[in-house]
Formats: structure tokens, C-alpha cells, sequence
């Protein structure tokens, strides 16, 4: 592998993960929708004969219920890259990323050592009402001993997530005392909006991490606070958003619009046409707005921001979104499986449909993200895309196109500076993680607030020779002095903005990595 294939490790491999994300696609109504299937379809039982023949006479054993299921799958996957099967084992995880919540006790962990280690405890959460803290170990559960079971995160979420108001008995270890926890669950938010925090006296910054139903509501909320602290300026980060419900970007939007507006348009054989526009309750009329995007933003990510762009209402910055213009329906199937079927496409309000091409080679669609690496997309436009049937004029003149993703008003490129392997192992391991967690564990309270710990606290050559010596020891990344000479800068950074997350969570983390990020300090320069 060539060296600036290894600077791509990360976000290639990250790029597969969002587009499992992508297949959670766009919910286009909120309405409960059901499905049994027709008696006396003979055409369509074939199906059925045919793997109940294998699963009788095949020369090795075979799932038929599996074999059942990934046919409907690919069948599915010939029609588009997004209309999906979702089995009903599996329909209950991602719900939970829908709904924006799921029956649990209210702490985020990671494992080290083979041991629980809680990192955080969401307020007023029933973890948080008992008096579970951050730094705790957990060693048993439910009289079960979890510690040095080589355990994983699967299972751990297994055992304390649960239907509200059922308990859960968990023994901790703290400060070297056994404690004992019976803890009751109950409904915990997944957030979405995961960081909201000013820039400077007039400049927000707001990452969304997906969307969910809470998602408009959440945004609402920080964008308040947010302009109670002075802001007049935005900054909203949309990168490695893979979307979710199409109702949370279009009342997003109408938060910037005036009234009337058009945000979006979805068109269908069967659903006919529906044009989403803005109402005149926004709070966010008379606040500049940048966009940051990038290959993996999609679907309800590329509706906003694509309303913002298309309106005149806001500049775009990064590089081309992922390019998904299909809109889904569920299906529930009585057996509590879900079809998840594209219904319609939708176009942005110069009438851009933005759906990046696709034939029936479903790997071949998502090999599209580690192409634009390949073709240099990376570091300049592909100037191939630039075409005079995908060009639209925005009411103020401004051109925009489709085909195939939203194309930035500014484009940054890929910032690889610092890359290596030793860098991505490092990143690919726990080890920052568990440094951080174990750094911290007697000062948590050493700094009043994330700001002050961004201008106060540096990683020193010794604090990074620690924490290289850790990572060789405990995560078997062995230590690569040229690779920590060229990455040095990286790992530093890396470093300080995972202690700062330990204890601020994503705002800690998005406020310290963000000082050096380009497409964010681009963005503050174009906004002022």
C-alpha cells in the first residue's frame, strides 16, 4: 500500500460504516404503516418453494430463514441502493436512532483492561439519581461479575438496557471501595446535536450528528442558548452526517427562511408530489449561516443544506455530500420485520435532484466514496460534474448543480497533513480513550470550564511520550518513532481533545479539535 493510500485508512473505512447509516434512509411520513401479504399470490411463492427445497436437499446445511432474508434483500437492492430489508432482530436498534431515545440506566462507558469503565453519567438519569459517577468501574451485574471476562460492548448494553421501570443491580468499584447500585431504568435521550458552543463573542458553532425525531427540537433549543450568548453568525456542521427523518431537515430549515418559502419537493409514481415550505416561526432569520459538508453527509443533510444553498440563505463549505435524493417509507410485515421502500425523490427548490447515479451493482454504489479518493476528488472539484444539463440558477443568480451530491459554494480540501500508519493504528485502538480516561481520573475538577482548559492546557513531549509508552503496553500499537515524528502534531491534538471530552463530553472535544481544523476556521473566516 502506497503512502497517501495509508493517509486515506481512516476515512475509507469510515466511509463503509456511514453508509450502513445511509440504509437507515429518510422516514417520509410519521404514519404507522403495515403489510400482510395476499393469500393466493402463486407467482410469488415460488420463492418460498425454492429455499425450502435447498434447506431440505442442499449438500450442506443451510439457514433457510437467513437465505430467506438476504434474497429479499437483494432483490431490494436491484430496484435502488436504499430500499432495504430490515429484519425484525435487528429493527429494534434502529428505531432506537429514530426515536431519539431507548429504555436504559443513563451512562456511557468503554472498556479497558477488561473492565467497564464509566466515562460519563447523563444528568438526571436514573444512573445519575442513584449516584453512579464518571471514573466508576463496573465489576458485577445482576450478581454477574463482568470484569476480566473479556467482555464486549454488546453484551454490555445488553445487560443494563432494558424496558423502563425495570431494575438493574450493578456493583462498582470506586476509589478502591466495592459499591453496590440498584439501579431502575427509564427512557434516555439519544442526542443528535452533540456539540453547540460560541466560537467567539458572535459565532456559534452547532455539529448534528444525525437526524432523528428529536433532532428540530433539540437544534431549537441549543440555537436559543446559543443566541443568548451573542450569537449572529453560524457555523453548522453537518460532515459524516448520514441523515435519517426528512421532517427534522425541513423544519431545520424553516428555521433560517421566511415564510412561504419552498425547502424541498418529493415526487413519486405512487405518492404523487409534496412541497415542504417554510412557516414564519423560524428564530434564525436574521442569522448568517455556513454549512460545513462533506462525501459522507447525505440524505436529510443534503435536504438542508441544499434548502440553505438553493435559497440564497446560506454559503456551503467542504466538498461534494454523498449524493442520495431517494426518499424511504416504511412497511411494518406482520412477522415485525420492516421493508423499508423507496417511495419518491426529492429535489431541492431550484429543482435539483441530486441523486448520484447508481445501476444494479449495490457494492459498487458505495465503492463510489473510496473512487473520489482514488480520482483526486479529495483535493480539487471534479470538474467532470460540471455540466450545463445539471446547472440551476438560485433566485439571486448564483449556480448550483446536481447530478450527484451538493456542490460546496467553497471548497476545502482533504487535510492529510500529518497522516500515517502508526497515526491511524493509534486512532483505530482505544488508546486515546483509555489514556484520557485514566489521565483524568484525579482531575476532572482541575478546570472551571472547556474554554480554559483549551487555552490552558498543552500536551508536553512528556505527557506524549507517556502516552505513547501506554499505547504500546496496554493496546499493542508498537511504537513507530518516524511515524510519531510526522504525526506529532496530530496525535498531540488528538490527545487533548479526547481528555476534553472525558470531561465535556462532545462540546469539549468539537472545541478543542476545531481550533485547527481547516473547513471550521475557513468557515470563520468566510462569516466574518
Amino acid at each position: 500500500m502506497s503512502k497517501s493510500n495509508r493517509a486515506y485508512l481512516l476515512p475509507t473505512i469510515f466511509a463503509a460504516c456511514i453508509a450502513v447509516g445511509i440504509l437507515i434512509g429518510n422516514l417520509f411520513a410519521a404514519k404507522d404503516n403495515s403489510f400482510s401479504a395476499s393469500a393466493g399470490s402463486e407467482k410469488y411463492q415460488k420463492i418460498q418453494d425454492i429455499i425450502d427445497i435447498i434447506d431440505r436437499k442442499y449438500v450442506d446445511t443451510v439457514n433457510g430463514e437467513n437465505l430467506f432474508e438476504q434474497t429479499i434483500a437483494d432483490m431490494l437492492h436491484k430496484l435502488d441502493p436504499h430500499s432495504n430489508y430490515i429484519p425484525a432482530r435487528d429493527l429494534a436498534r434502529i428505531n432506537e436512532s429514530i426515536s431519539g431515545q431507548f429504555g436504559g440506566v443513563g451512562i456511557r462507558f468503554f472498556i479497558i483492561r477488561d473492565t467497564i469503565c464509566v466515562t460519563n453519567v447523563v444528568q438526571g438519569s436514573p444512573a445519575d439519581f442513584v449516584g453512579v459517577k464518571a471514573g466508576d468501574k463496573i465489576i458485577e451485574i445482576d450478581g454477574k461479575k463482568v470484569a476480566k471476562k473479556k467482555i464486549t460492548n454488546e453484551k454490555v448494553m445488553s445487560s443494563l438496557k432494558g424496558k423502563p421501570q425495570t431494575a438493574v443491580s450493578v456493583r462498582l468499584l470506586r476509589d478502591g471501595k466495592i459499591i453496590n447500585k440498584r439501579i431502575v431504568r427509564d427512557f434516555i435521550p439519544i442526542y443528535s446535536v452533540v456539540a453547540a458552543y460560541m466560537v467567539d463573542k458572535e459565532t456559534g458553532y452547532l455539529k448534528i450528528e444525525e437526524f432523528s425525531m428529536t433532532t428540530a427540537e433539540e437544534f431549537r433549543k441549543a440555537a436559543l442558548w446559543l443566541k443568548q450568548k451573542g450569537m449572529k453568525k453560524m457555523i453548522l456542521d453537518l460532515r459524516n452526517n448520514g441523515g435519517g427523518v426528512l421532517t427534522s431537515a425541513t423544519d431545520i430549515a424553516d428555521e433560517f427562511l421566511e415564510a412561504n418559502i419552498p425547502i424541498v419537493k418529493t415526487k413519486g409514481e405512487h405518492t404523487g408530489s409534496q412541497t415542504y415550505r417554510a412557516t414564519a416561526k423560524g428564530i434564525l432569520h436574521s442569522t448568517q449561516v455556513a454549512v460545513l459538508i462533506n462525501s459522507y453527509s447525505a440524505s436529510a443533510s443534503e435536504i438542508l443544506a441544499g434548502a440553505l444553498q438553493d435559497n440564497d440563505r446560506g454559503i456551503i463549505i467542504g466538498r461534494r455530500s454523498f449524493g442520495k435524493g431517494l426518499v424511504q417509507e416504511d412497511v411494518n410485515l406482520r412477522d415485525g420485520s420492516n421493508l423499508r421502500l423507496t417511495v419518491a425523490r426529492y429535489y431541492t427548490p431550484t429543482g435539483r435532484c441530486i441523486q448520484k447515479p447508481y445501476t444494479e451493482d449495490f457494492e459498487d454504489y458505495y465503492k463510489d466514496q473510496m473512487d473520489r479518493y482514488d480520482n483526486g476528488e479529495l483535493y480539487k472539484p471534479d470538474s467532470t460534474l460540471f455540466v450545463d444539463s445539471l446547472k440551476y440558477k438560485t433566485p439571486k443568480g448564483k449556480i448550483v448543480y446536481g447530478g450527484g451530491g451538493i456542490m460546496p459554494d467553497i471548497f476545502v480540501a482533504f487535510d492529510s497533513t500529518g497522516n500515517s500508519w502508526y497515526y491511524s493504528d493509534l486512532r483505530f485502538s482505544s488508546a486515546f480513550q483509555a489514556f484520557a480516561f485514566d489521565y483524568i481520573a484525579d482531575k476532572r475538577f482541575n478546570w472551571k470550564s472547556a474554554a480554559l482548559f483549551e487555552k490552558d492546557f498543552k500536551v508536553t513531549d512528556e505527557l506524549l511520550e507517556r502516552f505513547v509508552k501506554f499505547a504500546d503496553k496496554e493496546m499493542k500499537v508498537k511504537i513507530d518513532r518516524a511515524g510519531l515524528k510526522h504525526s506529532k502534531v496530530l496525535i498531540a491534538q488528538n490527545l487533548k481533545a479526547e481528555i476534553a471530552r472525558q470531561i465535556w463530553l462532545e462540546d469539549g472535544y468539537y472545541l478543542v479539535f476545531n481550533k485547527t481544523d481547516k473547513e471550521v476556521q475557513r468557515a470563520i473566516k468566510e462569516i466574518k
